[in-house]
């Protein structure tokens, strides 16, 4: 399975590692907060030094509270960012936003793809732009309402089922946009409970119906520091093993804070393929 990432082919037959960097003073967890240009550019040259096929630049954060950021503002934190990594050799750069403006802005600053929580919803004009770029993947994930509001919005008859509807919906409207690459991302937290969380996890493989790449968001998050009662800078070791079971699940890309470690896991589920058939 190979994705053209403004021209640039990725091939994702293997999983791959989506390394994380938040220019925001506010993230969930500060390891990964960088705010100088040559802060971000070293950070960013280490991740695919590690094994990183792709860097995410976030300038908005969206743990559970936060409020949506103006995308002018947005930009002004973006742009001298994505300027200092956009010219690093054999880099792809995504840009997590959920505002048109910003898409745009950052494809034609050199961005490769999009990676929008709001799969749209947020707003409506971002498909069509993401479109219009033609070889721009795009990051699609399941979230109810917006990241200040989405902890009042965990309930559900059936979860998985209605992911799965969901994403048939997304997925027509993405197609009908004209947008020829696309992923799709389950939101571990996002309107989620922990329970939920795991849950969808434990039942990420039925994702693999659409034939789409998954991507697996569980980097040091409160379903995994929650449960063992640390924090979320402790939370690495809970992150590698909820990853290798994303990967057993059917995951494709692994967005992480901590690249090495994701590289680590995805090297032993290679070779637990290579040994026969695997599972849950």
């Amino acid at each position: 399975m190979t994705i053209n990432c403004a021209g640039k082919l990725l091939d994702l037959s293997e999983p791959v590692v989506m390394g994380i960097i938040n220019i925001t003073p506010d993230s969930f967890y500060g390891g990964s907060r960088k705010m100088e240009p040559s802060a971000i550019r070293d950070t960013a040259a280490q991740m695919i030094e590690q094994g990183a096929s792709i860097i995410d630049l976030g300038a908005m954060s969206s743990r559970p509270g936060a409020e949506l950021v103006d995308p002018e503002k947005e930009w002004q934190a973006l742009s001298p960012a994505l300027a200092a990594i956009s010219e690093l050799p054999g880099i792809i750069i995504s840009i997590d936003t959920v505002w048109s403006l910003t898409a745009k802005r950052s494809i034609e600053a050199g961005a490769h793809i999009i990676n929008d929580i709001s799969a749209g919803a947020i707003d409506p004009e971002m498909m069509a732009v993401v479109a219009s770029f033609h070889h721009v993947p795009y990051v699609m994930m399941h979230m109810r309402g917006v990241p200040a509001t989405m902890n009042t919005m965990t309930q559900y008859h059936h979860l998985v089922q209605e992911i799965l509807i969901y994403f048939a919906q997304v997925i027509r409207q993405a197609r009908e946009s004209g947008i020829k690459d696309l992923i799709i991302d389950p939101g571990f937290g996002f309107a989620k409970t922990k329970e939920q969380s795991f849950y969808l996890l434990n039942h990420l493989s039925q994702l693999r119906i659409f034939d789409l790449p998954i991507l697996a968001g569980l980097s040091r998050k409160s379903m995994l520091y929650k449960s063992l009662d640390i924090t979320a800078e402790e939370a690495l070791n809970a992150t590698t093993a909820a990853n290798m079971v994303a990967l057993m699940g059917g995951a494709s890309l692994l967005r992480v804070h901590d690249v090495t470690e994701a590289a680590e896991a995805i090297k032993i589920f290679q070779q637990l393929k290579k040994s026969g058939k695997i599972g849950i």
